[in-house]
Parts: structure tokens; C-alpha cells; sequence
């Protein structure tokens, strides 16, 4: 996740501190030689933090891969579990609320045995499509039974399953129930790279390629707004123009500077999210 460090930076402290309360008061003991009643309103904040911006800027992989640090750097396991888009069900009265309990109740469980010596993350991703506003006029009642499951399912954990924390990723968080964003202990945002970042990605994908500054630079004004008012998102440089440049060059040309910004200009980056909530 080449370029998200000043996002990694503070998420690693927010998710180990909501996943293992215990570490925060050993450290104002430890500097202040008591607990900070601050430090008491920090330890039961709500275990949600929401990850919103454009499609393709990292947010889900992020969401999926943050906790190999913590786990490292903690040495302990920790669980990541991912909440699909087939909660929604198929309609059916009652089956949207069903299987959004069912998930939370799976999880509490395993938290409830297990608690925060084997902390559990839980990915929701595209939350705006089970989570979105129950102000909008036309949303179906089963959708707002699905939205009151998840609030339920949050509050639960934050008050019966110490070790658990809820990710939400979503391309629209104008959608998003407020109740929802209420109960977030912190949201972070993700924009598409800019130069520097896209330079540190480039430089990243083609370790081993000679590329001099200026082919550098040269790369970097191809895969920004270039006059389209928008550059190039991660999954756009490295799913689809990475994927471009090796193919071109296989089985018989090396990849080069030239051959990358040819690449480039067949792949223009995709354009950004506009749907309204």
C-alpha cells in the first residue's frame, strides 16, 4: 500500500487501541502513574472506523491487510472477517435482518471466547448498500430493518465483545445512516495519489526497470489530471497498467520507460464515482 502511510500511521493506533483497550491504560500508568479519566472515555468508544473515497484508492485492501502489522508487532493472532453484499438476502421479509444477526452473532460468539487475546476485524464492504440512510423517502422497509441489525449488531459488540472492530468502506458516505457515522470512532479518507505518491508507486511496481528522473516525471504527468481534472487511482496503475506494460512486453521486449507511457495512454484512469446518494 505504497503512499497511504500517513492513513496507516494513525489507523494502526486506532484499530490496537479499540482492539485491546488494556494497552492505553497501561500507558497512562505508566507516563502519568494513574489512569486519565481521558483515557477511561477513550477505552469505550465505539468499536467503528469508516473508510471513504473514490473507487480504486485502497480503501478495501487496506481494510483487509492492516492487521498483519498489529499482529506482528503484538505477536498474536488476529482474525479478519468480511461481511458480503449477500446479507442483503433476496428480498424475502425478515432475511436481510436474519443474516446481518446471524454474521454479528457468529462474531460475538468467537470475540466472547476468545476475547482481545485474539482480536477480530470485520470488513464491510460497499457499507452504503447496507447501511445507507433510513432518511431517504424511498427506502424499502426491509432495508431500514437491515440498517437497525447493524446498528444493533455495533452497539452489542461495543458493549458485550472487547477485541472486535468493525471497518466500513464505502464509495459514498453522504449515504451512509447518520446514526451510522454517529457511532464511528474515526472515518478516514482516500483520494486518488498525487505526484509524489504516484511516483512512489510507480518506482515500486517497476523495481529492476532503469527509469531515469526525467522518464520519472515524464510518467507521473501521464498518470495525473493531464487536463481530465483526475489522475490515475491506485487499482488503475496496478491492475490495469502494470498489467499492460508486462504484457506488451512479453515474451520478447524489456520494459521500458517508452513502453510504460504507451501503456499508460491506452489505460486512462477510470473516471471518479458521481452516483448521488
Amino acid at each position: 500500500m505504497v503512499g497511504l502511510d500517513h492513513v496507516k500511521t494513525r489507523l494502526a493506533k486506532e484499530a490496537e487501541l479499540i482492539l485491546q483497550p488494556h494497552l492505553l491504560r497501561e500507558w497512562s500508568l505508566r507516563v502519568h502513574k494513574t489512569v486519565l479519566p481521558a483515557v477511561d472515555r477513550l477505552t469505550h468508544r465505539p468499536p467503528l472506523i469508516i473508510f471513504a473515497g473514490d473507487v480504486g484508492t485502497g480503501k478495501t485492501t487496506l481494510a483487509e491487510t492492516f492487521a498483519d502489522a498489529i499482529a506482528r508487532r503484538h505477536r498474536i493472532d488476529v482474525r479478519v472477517k468480511r461481511l458480503s453484499l449477500r446479507a442483503r438476502g433476496t428480498g424475502a421479509v425478515g432475511e436481510m435482518t436474519r443474516l446481518i444477526g446471524t454474521a454479528f452473532d457468529v462474531v460475538l460468539d468467537e470475540a466472547r471466547t476468545a476475547g482481545s487475546t485474539r482480536p477480530t476485524i470485520l470488513v464491510i464492504d460497499e457499507a452504503d448498500a447496507l447501511a445507507q440512510s433510513r432518511e431517504a423517502n424511498q427506502m424499502h422497509h426491509e432495508d431500514r430493518a437491515g440498517v437497525n441489525a447493524l446498528i444493533r449488531g455495533i452497539s452489542q459488540i461495543a458493549t458485550e465483545a472487547p477485541g472486535v472492530l468493525v471497518v466500513m468502506c464505502t464509495n459514498r458516505i453522504g449515504a451512509l445512516d447518520p446514526a451510522i457515522r454517529r457511532r464511528a470512532a474515526a472515518e478516514f479518507d482516500f483520494v486518488r495519489p498525487d505526484d509524489a505518491q504516484r511516483a512512489a508507486i510507480l518506482t515500486a511496481l517497476f523495481e529492476g526497470v532503469h527509469l531515469s528522473p526525467s522518464d520519472l516525471d515524464h510518467l507521473v504527468e501521464l498518470t495525473g489530471p493531464d487536463g481530465r481534472g483526475y489522475g490515475h487511482t491506485y487499482s488503475d496503475l496496478v491492475d490495469r497498467v502494470l498489467a499492460a506494460t508486462c504484457l506488451a512486453a512479453y515474451p520478447d521486449r524489456p520494459v521500458t520507460a517508452q513502453l510504460i507511457a504507451e501503456q499508460v495512454r491506452t489505460c486512462p484512469p477510470t473516471p471518479p464515482f458521481t452516483a448521488q446518494p
